[in-house]
């Protein structure tokens, strides 16, 4: 995501250095490529690596600088990241987006941004370059909360249409057929939409976002509703059968193969599902 992103970036004119392990950046090191910036970008796996990065740049950062985290990350986590920064006079804006790889490509991101709105206004110009819409959603770690309840319902979305299909197949339903009217219907989503028709019934499995960011990113709803003290029995198995499937499938899997751990799950037995342990009690003597 993040080397579209860049390339956004400088195609309009911004000066962009770039730093990332894998060796595709333009610099040797992170401080190298924050020295001195304005604003620095981050897009990485989860919001502990975030704070690495950010950490690893920040004697390189200049006072008044804004740090963007446009990664999928934990709020709390955000939160206290931001409060570190502040100490240093280093403003912190979370913008994480929607829309995978195509979107960034061409610059059309959803962005959920949170943080203030001064220094969200300050940051926009360089935000209208990757998104084609930007939601100020509220303070610091808003825009991440917003992201993984997104995430959420794009997971269980998912794992609904999947089901769908597997039960249209199994009646010998035409899933083109299937999904024109569906599409043209209520139950229409992402998943009946896209997923589905370019990657299900390819047999591409390759949207471009891996199965253990989506797994990340429901167990980062999930956390959220916990500590609100909130009971979701439905995220909590939507979460269940996300990790599950990473447990079952390849670690790189795009996230869209979980249609094949779904589709090996079986039905389990009626005497499984009532045999019981036989109890180790000793019978009651009579008197």
């Amino acid at each position: 995501m993040g080397q579209p992103m860049a390339a956004n970036l400088a195609r309009e004119g911004f000066a962009v250095r770039s730093f990332d392990l894998d060796g595709s950046g333009s610099c040797d090191s992170i401080r190298e490529a924050a020295k001195g910036a304005d604003a620095l970008i981050t897009m990485l796996p989860d919001g502990a690596i975030v704070r690495d990065a950010v950490l690893e740049a920040l004697p390189a950062l200049k006072a008044g600088a804004v740090v963007i985290d446009m990664s999928s990350s934990e709020p709390a986590g955000t939160r206290a990241l931001g409060a570190a920064l502040a100490a240093k006079n280093v403003a912190m804006v979370d913008a994480p987006v929607s829309g995978a790889i195509a979107k960034a490509r061409d610059g059309t991101l959803t962005i959920m941004a949170g943080g203030q709105a001064a220094v969200l206004k300050r940051v926009t110009p360089v935000l209208k370059t990757m998104g084609g819409r930007i939601f100020h959603v509220g303070p610091l770690g808003a825009g991440h909360a917003v992201k993984a309840l997104n995430n959420y319902l794009g997971a269980a979305g998912t794992l609904a249409g999947f089901e769908a299909l597997l039960v249209a197949r199994a009646f010998g339903l035409d899933p083109k057929l299937m999904l024109d009217a569906i599409n043209a219907s209520t139950g229409r989503n992402s998943t009946t939409e896209r997923k589905i028709p370019q990657q299900i019934l390819t047999g591409a499995f390759a949207s471009g976002f891996k199965l253990a960011l989506m797994a990340k990113d429901v167990g980062i709803a999930a956390g959220l509703a916990r500590g609100l003290g909130l009971d979701t029995p439905y995220l909590r198995e939507t979460l269940r059968l996300w990790r599950a499937a990473q447990k079952q499938l390849p670690p790189g899997a795009d996230h869209t193969e979980i249609f094949r751990y779904l589709e090996k799950r079986k039905i389990p037995s009626r005497g499984a599902a009532s045999r019981r342990p036989r109890s180790r009690r000793k019978p009651r003597r009579s008197t």
